[in-house]
């Protein structure tokens, strides 16, 4: 049986923020990161925008309290409070950290690091390494844990988490390669395994982004957190559904309609096209189902709007945004320095996940915690985001809160041994599950079933959301579930089986989506993300809460969380 002292689940930014804070805290610990794809390929490696922090350098009146206040009143006021704080206050350290690592962020004339405008924050305090933030930090962070001498399983997928009488015990991992499975031992497992964009059928992330994490912790009788809010990102390209950065915009690109009209004015009249993305995403929806929307060609009536950037000029799209220029013209085929871009909402972030407290501990309900268990970034749920997202937040959560977990970890590791496990049993379950996959002789082939999932889970439960349509989606999730079992796999082989991990990740997603539909339903208001347009206002004498869900086989039992409030009193959100 393979042993570490900690072993990390997720090869993006919070998990290797984490990994490299538990080395240098101390070189001796045995360090191990397991990840499905090698680091430099998760999806961290995708974002483009940048990360907020009150470095000051465009804007001497910016403040750490400002920044909270926004984040918080960005949520509407369902993030908890002190871990808000937490986030805001360490900002500018792990900017600087990561500049010391060498991260090469943008500059300004004076040398300094430079700081954009994006959607919600009063102040310009985004900073930013062109339009591929992520790509920059992260190619640091492996090169750091590299020399650190951190332990890669690159290429593994992660089966199970052992978790028994309340303690993280270790995995079972496969090995794509060649099909070894693999029993893991640890006195500390986290899990940084992202989002689960993959749920819906246009999304702006990778093909990993299936929810692992947040699956097998459900199965494992975790609760989820506030899974009825995820974020639709207003400016996917179309059709593609791939992100036209928030960075866009905040260099100056316009949202026009078929008219022309820079529609914004109607929905957020100070903030326009850098108002919250939640606000944004629903006034391009409700654009389009009013007959504004345009088919790329310009015709009116369509499916999109238009991203505009024509008037920037050539030299500052492709000195500032040039990422972005890229994709447009790769995907859609659109010059953006001559023609607009096509754009509609695509789902894009979640904010709820696994709930843990400011450490990183997962917790088991409202009150107790799960020992040895640990998770942050996307697929945990701290909550610094609650209803809604600010872009450039998430990039910072993970690198505030990878470091912050990497050293409650490294604390906790001085003091516990190595757990006890029955190796054969998990490993034999896990071989049994995988043959039993191999070895089904069904009618459908996985994308089917896939395809038949993600449009359910993009038709029920979208930008707006009502109860009839949330329980219609609900009772289809529940058919297509039954279909599982008429999968069958072509690939019969254990060298470099992905088919046999598309079926693994296509019974997590379907555990995500139950979660999410039952979730949404028990919450008969309007907050962030999650529009009900059949409870328009958002009701915080009955709902200013969190939502916890427990997934079983038999059905999903939800419980409430209170939010922490210590700072700023909620009141109506205006832009």
């Amino acid at each position: 049986m393979r042993e570490h002292d900690v072993i990390i689940v997720g090869g993006g930014l919070a998990g290797c923020r984490a990994a490299l804070e538990i080395i240098r805290t101390n070189p001796s610990f045995d360090v191990a990161l397991v990840a499905k794809t090698h680091p430099i390929r998760s999806h961290s490696v995708a974002a483009q925008g940048g990360m907020a922090a009150t470095l000051q350098n465009v804007d001497p009146e910016d403040s750490w309290k400002s920044h909270a206040f926004d984040t918080v009143k960005g949520s509407d006021y369902l993030a908890d409070q002190d871990a808000v704080e937490i986030l805001t206050k360490e900002a500018p350290n792990v900017v600087v950290d990561l500049e010391h690592m060498g991260v090469l962020f943008s500059r300004l004339q004076d040398g300094k690091i430079a700081q954009r405008a994006f959607g919600g924050h009063s102040h310009s305090r985004t900073c930013y390494a062109a339009d591929k933030t992520g790509h920059a930090i992260l190619h640091e962070l492996v090169n750091n844990l590299r020399r650190e001498g951190v332990q890669i399983y690159d290429e593994w997928y992660v089966m199970q988490l052992i978790l028994e009488d309340a303690q993280a015990k270790g995995l079972v991992m496969y090995h794509l390669l060649d099909g070894e499975i693999a029993v893991v031992r640890a006195k500390a497992v986290m899990f940084a395994t992202g989002g689960y964009g993959r749920v819906f059928n246009t999304t702006s992330n990778d093909f990993a982004s299936t929810g692992d994490g947040l699956a097998m912790s459900a199965a494992a009788g975790v609760p989820l957190e506030d899974m009825e809010f995820v974020q639709f990102h207003p400016t996917g390209l179309y059709p593609a559904g791939v992100l036209i950065s928030e960075a866009v915009r905040g260099e100056g690109a316009y949202l026009i309609n078929s008219a022309g009209d820079r529609f914004m004015a109607n929905y957020a009249p100070k903030q326009m096209e850098l108002a919250p993305r939640d606000i944004t995403s629903r006034a391009i929806t409700l654009e389009i189902r009013a007959g504004g929307g345009v088919h790329p060609d310009g015709t009116a009536g369509g499916p999109c709007v238009f991203l505009d950037l024509r008037h920037l000029g050539r030299d500052h799209i492709m000195s500032r945004i040039p990422f972005c220029w890229e994709e447009a013209h790769r995907l859609a085929g659109v010059d953006a320095i001559h023609e607009p871009i096509p754009v509609r909402p695509t789902a894009h972030y979640s904010m709820g996940g696994i709930p843990v407290n400011t450490d990183g501990q997962v917790r088991s309900g409202s009150q107790g915690l799960i020992e040895g268990f640990f998770a942050a970034g996307e697929s945990a749920c701290v909550s610094v985001h609650g209803a809604n997202r600010l872009g450039s937040n998430s990039l910072l959560e993970c690198v505030v809160y990878g470091k912050k977990v990497g050293g409650a970890i490294a604390h906790y590791l001085q003091n516990h041994k190595l757990p006890e496990i029955d190796e054969q049993h998990y490993q034999q379950c896990a071989q049994q599950q995988a043959q039993s996959l191999l070895d089904q002789s069904g009618t459908m082939r996985i994308n089917q079933l896939r395809q038949a999932f993600q449009d359910c889970m993009s038709e029920y439960c979208s930008v707006f959301r009502t109860d009839a349509t949330m329980r219609e989606g609900l009772e289809k999730l529940q058919q297509l579930k039954q279909q599982y079992q008429h999968i069958y796999l072509d690939d019969k082989d254990t060298c470099w089986n992905t088919e046999l991990i598309e079926a693994l990740e296509l019974r997590n997603l379907i555990i995500v989506a139950e979660v999410i539909l039952t979730s949404a339903l028990s919450r008969p208001e309007t907050r962030g993300a999650h529009s009900r347009e059949d409870y328009p206002q958002r009701d915080d004498a009955n709902f200013l809460k969190h939502t916890l869900a427990y997934y079983s086989p038999a059905g999903i039992d939800i419980a409430e969380m209170p939010v922490v409030i210590d700072q700023f009193e909620p009141k109506e959100r205006k832009y």
